[in-house]
């Protein structure tokens, strides 16, 4: 798949944009602060119906406007599909070939990319919270049920969360209230564990050659899933959901003392494992760069395989935090099958066939022009 055609109306520092672009490598270039990753941002934001830079939806309108509208013409196998996001201060609303989506989990898997930026190398070294957030996304993309079920999981927690603090007070003495909530959660925390399990699995089966091909064959990579329960990927649903059952028996007097959740997805962590060493802790910065690289091109792979369609690639600076060898191993791996978007100030030194064979624009005081 890839994206033809994109409109933007008051978005960021964007009164106007109306773009067309190749099925190929499309360069933007342009100096700091003047618009590029929000071009590189909104497509992202097209496919997402969220940002990856802010949880603050007001931040995509720009200043003094009531709303930002995002919309593109997306060709897939199967025909051109137009989709539309509207971010006003009352909410989001999303169409899909012109037709309102009633809820965003209907939406969201339409459109599919795939971001790196530098924040990605984040994924290995940075917290298990950015961790989650990176397994909730794809699985989101490929998966409706799953974004319907996490969304439902947040909604429970904070409820349970709410409750167990009134609890914590004596606002409260309703234990039934508690053991209900509980239930829910439960049934909710199984059916998102065992997709988790499920598409790292997938995962890591692409994953492994490619970190070999990067590495030169000097490492194998594992990636491990690390609950908060006792639970593991040999466990079905009932059994998980048992486990489960009698941890929270167990803690429930700790929970009501401390006025949250302790176990759960929420609380849940990845472990990426070079030659049988956690790369967080003990890898070079080189190791960890190979393992975020690996697991982004991984994720290409794994979703082309999903829904039978390369996503669109979004590399927004990320060109410049690579050694020249693993430029060239992105650059040769995307080469004439992924539309790829690249932010960058300058392509002088990275000499690549695909990117002298690129479209390029350039950026200034958010206005984009095609560079012949």
């Amino acid at each position: 798949m890839y994206i033809e055609q994109l409109q933007l109306r008051n978005y960021r520092n964007y009164q106007g944009l109306e773009a067309i672009f190749e099925n190929k490598v499309n360069v933007i270039l342009g100096e700091n602060a003047q618009g590029k990753t929000n071009v590189m941002e909104s497509i992202y934001v097209l496919a997402m119906a969220k940002s990856h830079r802010t949880s603050n939806d007001k931040d995509l309108i720009r200043w003094d406007e009531e709303y930002a509208k995002i919309e593109g013409r997306i060709k897939k196998n199967n025909g051109s599909l137009p989709m539309q996001l509207v971010i006003s201060k009352k909410g989001k609303k999303a169409k899909v070939n012109h037709l309102e989506q009633r809820r965003l989990s209907q939406y969201v898997g339409n459109m599919n990319v795939v971001m790196f930026a530098p924040e990605d190398l984040n994924l290995v070294k940075g917290s298990p919270q950015v961790r989650r957030r990176f397994v909730d996304m794809e699985i989101g993309q490929v998966s409706a049920v799953y974004l319907h079920d996490i969304s439902q999981y947040n909604k429970i927690l904070l409820q349970r969360n709410h409750l167990l603090r009134q609890l914590q007070i004596k606002k409260t003495t309703d234990h039934t209230m508690l053991e209900i909530l509980t239930e829910q959660f439960i049934q909710a925390a199984a059916r998102i564990i065992v997709k988790r399990f499920e598409f790292l699995n997938l995962l890591e089966q692409w994953a492994v050659p490619i970190h070999q091909g990067i590495s030169r064959g000097l490492e194998e990579l594992k990636i491990i899933y690390k609950p908060s329960a006792d639970v593991s990927e040999g466990d079905d649903l009932s059994k998980m959901i048992a486990v489960y059952e009698e941890k929270f028996a167990k803690i429930k007097t700790r929970e009501i003392d401390r006025g949250t959740t302790m176990f759960g997805p929420h609380r849940d962590d990845l472990q990426f494992v070079v030659n049988g060493r956690d790369v967080q802790t003990f890898g070079s910065q080189g190791q960890q760069r190979t393992t975020a690289l690996s697991v982004k091109l991984a994720e290409i792979e794994l979703i082309h395989a999903e829904i039978g369609e390369y996503p669109i690639l979004l590399l927004d600076d990320v060109l410049s935090e690579l050694d020249d060898y693993r430029q060239s191993h992105l650059l040769n791996t995307i080469q004439g099958k992924v539309q790829t978007f690249v932010t960058t100030t300058s392509v002088d030194g990275i000499d690549h066939k695909t990117l002298r064979e690129a479209a390029t624009y350039n950026v200034k005081t958010g206005e984009m022009s095609r560079i012949q």
